[in-house]
């Protein structure tokens, strides 16, 4: 039916058929599925995340039993936090240090989380994400996840 060759796509047999007459002349438009989530409202983040014994998931790349975590408060995390900011405003580098210090598995990058959009993050580390400008640090922030510190970078 194709002539050997992979079989098009919903999209270019729409964009390639009689129906897109009327899908430009009505400006009716479907969903391009190679467009990527750089759209209007995406933000991009990375972040350092200290669980604690009340985090979600008490387990982490660092602690895979979670025998810290499960004993670590949340007043703990803050001294730590606290301390990362310190070395950050120091000069230390976010992202090396995300990559030793982070109970994520994002560390591997740096923090980084890459793009994402409205919904798909926690409420309060998107609310936190969107009152930074890019290049800006956060103070810290508490989710189910634990405390972060997040770097606003796109």
């Amino acid at each position: 039916m194709f002539g050997g060759a992979p079989p098009p796509t919903w999209h270019q047999v729409l964009v390639g058929s009689r129906l897109s007459h009327l899908i430009h002349r009505h400006k009716f438009k479907f969903p391009n599925p190679s467009t990527s989530v750089s759209s209007a409202g995406a933000m991009r983040a990375s972040h350092l995340l200290v669980k604690t014994m009340n985090s979600r998931r008490k387990a982490s790349w660092k602690d895979p039993d979670g025998a810290q975590i499960t004993k670590r408060s949340e007043e703990e995390a803050t001294q730590m936090l606290q301390a990362y900011i310190e070395q950050i405003n120091g000069g230390t580098d976010f992202g090396e240090l995300a990559k030793t210090e982070s109970d994520c598995s994002s560390a591997s990058r740096g923090g980084d989380l890459g793009e994402f959009s409205s919904g798909q993050m926690m409420k309060p580390f998107e609310d936190a994400t969107l009152a930074l400008k890019v290049g800006e640090m956060s103070g810290i922030v508490k989710t189910d996840s634990g405390l972060h510190i997040i770097l606003r970078t796109g």
